[in-house]
């Protein structure tokens, strides 16, 4: 019996520390409920600022980013017309150097060619002025040099006066079209 005794009080003794246990576990889960509920509550609340600075934060980020697409965009159309002017002048230089090479092996230039062109015209205007001038007294020379018959009779028994032949120069090396020389 002394030992049931024992026991009781033994148990009696530990039931008051498991009742403080349990006590303060029970404080603790309350606690905890608490700060849950209050959490969810302040949590929605961060979450709602969270996303206010974000939406600041991406208009700022969307300003940013178009001002670096002009940015960008100024610079290639500088280094576009940089490099524009730069390939004109490379393109000046290659023609300048093959016109040289050209005249060196005496092929005409453009400017050349029409300006004999220009004198073709002005030679073939000259030649035309000049049958239609000497095609009128021609005719009229013709027609009065008809001679009659008997006149005809006469002149072809006098032996016609022979003319002397007409020499053309030789072309010299300087007279070549064009500049162009034996070479």
């Amino acid at each position: 019996m002394v030992k049931k005794l024992e026991k009781i009080k033994a148990s009696k003794n530990i039931a008051a520390p498991l009742n403080g246990v349990k006590d303060s576990a029970q404080q603790i889960w309350q606690k905890g409920l608490g700060a849950l509920n209050k959490a969810q509550a302040e949590g929605s609340k961060a979450l709602e600022a969270l996303v206010k600075e974000g939406r600041k934060t991406q208009s700022a980020a969307e300003g940013k980013l178009s001002e670096a697409t002009s940015r960008v965009t100024n610079m290639a159309t500088d280094i576009s017309s940089k490099a524009t002017g730069q390939w004109d002048k490379l393109e000046n230089i290659f023609e300048d150097r093959v016109a040289k090479a050209l005249n060196k092996l005496g092929v005409p230039s453009a400017k050349d060619v029409s300006v004999l062109i220009a004198r073709i015209d002005e030679l073939n205007k000259s030649v035309q002025n000049f049958r239609q001038r000497g095609a009128a007294p021609q005719a009229a020379a013709k027609t009065a040099a008809r001679p009659s018959a008997k006149a005809a009779s006469t002149v072809a028994a006098k032996p016609a006066a022979k003319r002397p032949a007409v020499r053309k120069p030789k072309a010299d090396a300087t007279d070549a079209p064009l500049g162009l020389s034996g070479r």
